[in-house]
């Protein structure tokens, strides 16, 4: 059974950071897409960041390029989000997701994913 399980949310004051983890399990990471998704209040959920895990690619949404960055760590079946210099507007429920890699799969599209972690709540404070 696939499991993603997101953890690292807090609050935190703005320009602070903070680093999620999704840890995976009931799949290997190779040839996976896992992406971080956001939702705020009244907001659609948007794609943060993903990454390929066979070939490594990263991709971002405009609005965190340059402040956040997205890792995994194969072995251990775990994906990162170090995020940086976070503003008030980042603050969301943050997920994880996971898809099989296929041939036009749009990394940054959450109808894109298959399986899904719970949230977990960040928040910034100005």
């Amino acid at each position: 059974e696939v499991q993603l399980q997101a953890s690292g949310g807090g609050l935190v004051q703005a320009g602070g950071s903070l680093r999620l983890s999704c840890a995976a399990s009931g799949f290997t990471f190779d040839d996976w897409a896992i992406g971080w998704f956001r939702q705020a209040p009244g907001k659609e959920r948007e794609g943060v960041s993903g990454i390929n895990t066979s070939d490594g690619r990263t991709y971002y949404a405009d609005s965190v390029e340059g402040r956040f960055t997205i890792s995994s760590d194969n072995a251990k079946n775990t994906v990162y989000l170090q995020m940086n210099s976070l503003k008030p507007e980042d603050t969301a429920v943050y997920y994880c997701a996971a898809v099989f890699l296929r041939v036009g799969l749009r990394i940054l599209l959450a109808y894109e994913y298959e399986f899904w972690g719970q949230g977990t709540q960040v928040t910034v404070s100005s």
